[in-house]
């Protein structure tokens, strides 16, 4: 499986944009719009993560609303294999489930489709986002690939938040991978 150097890991966190103050006071957004634009960047990130998963022998990837998508759908491409979109409460046009996740003031629901993985059981699944943060969203979105009928091989992220501790919320319910963290 393909490791990225200390010098890759510091030229995509480079393309990566802080934003001061959005959406709040106090936070510092990673905008990955400027990552996405760097033709250089994005090829690397995409090579990368096509040479950690092209034997894993995957059946789908799952990408969660909306930045998942973007690496999601063309990673599945690359791979050969089918997209699943996550997405919130109220957007996916079929019968789906639903799992709900507390917010800091809250809830919310990510949904599936019941027939995400095309009728097969135990689809081997990875999951991909651009961010975990305080990994309620993901942890949520694990569970449905479960509770869909697939197995959750992994959860991938482009970046991990780790002073937020979001990845310890994937405990026991799948692995995780990031290519880049913050601490």
């Amino acid at each position: 499986m393909k490791i990225l150097t200390e010098s890759e890991k510091n030229f995509l966190m480079e393309s990566i944009r802080d934003v001061p103050d959005f959406p709040k006071p106090g936070i510092i957004f990673k905008d990955i719009t400027t990552l996405l634009n760097d033709k250089n960047a994005y090829k690397m990130l995409m090579d990368h993560l096509a040479a950690r998963y092209e034997d894993a022998a995957l059946d789908f990837v799952a990408g969660i609303e909306s930045r998942g998508f973007i690496f999601g759908a063309a990673l599945a491409s690359r791979l050969g294999i089918g997209f699943v979109p996550i997405r919130k409460k109220g957007k996916l046009p079929a019968a789906t489930i639903a799992e709900k996740y507390a917010l800091e003031y809250g809830f919310d629901e990510v949904e599936i489709h019941i027939d995400a993985f095309g009728g097969k059981k135990g689809a081997k699944v990875l999951l991909i986002d651009d961010l975990i943060a305080t990994g309620g969203t993901a942890a949520a979105a694990a569970k449905l690939i479960r509770d869909a009928g697939g197995e959750c091989v992994e959860a991938c992220f482009v970046i991990n938040l780790a002073f937020l501790g979001g990845v310890e919320k994937l405990s026991g319910i799948a692995p995780h991978y990031s290519v880049l963290e913050v601490r």
